[in-house]
């Protein structure tokens, strides 16, 4: 009697969790797991889901929290970024992490200031590449 009752809680907690949307077991989700309002915010990562590993599914699945509340600027706004970032190397996606925590810190009366100069000295070094590839000599 008292394994019909666990089974039939654990079926109860099952089912509420696939209401909520939320996983009902640990570990890496597959994607036809995800509701579809986190595939519509996950789309750009659809080819990749399955092979990523379960930290990232984490991380991309808490940005998908607040996406139902967007407005449609919004979620194409994401959508875009998200394309962005899925095509970041890890390194990449690290470095970046590591420029978000660190300008995070920086004053807000500064932050703009600090954006203004890097946005500067990314546009130079793309100048000075597109100006050292004119310059090459054609063989």
């Amino acid at each position: 009697m008292k394994q019909f009752r666990f089974f039939n809680l654990l079926a109860v907690a099952i089912a509420f969790s696939m209401l909520l949307g939320l996983p009902a077991y640990a570990g890496k989700l597959p994607w036809a797991m995800l509701t579809p309002i986190q595939q519509e915010a996950l789309a750009p990562v659809t080819q990749e889901w399955d092979s990523m590993p379960e930290k990232q599914q984490k991380r991309l699945l808490a940005t998908t929290k607040r996406y139902p509340q967007f407005t449609a600027n919004e979620k194409q706004r994401f959508l875009a970024r998200l394309t962005e970032w899925s095509k970041l190397t890890p390194e990449q996606r690290d470095r970046a992490r590591e420029k978000y925590k660190a300008l995070s810190k920086v004053p807000s009366d500064k932050r703009e200031e600090i954006k203004r100069m890097v946005l500067q000295q990314e546009a130079e070094k793309i100048s000075a590449a597109a100006s050292a590839v004119e310059n090459t000599p054609e063989k």
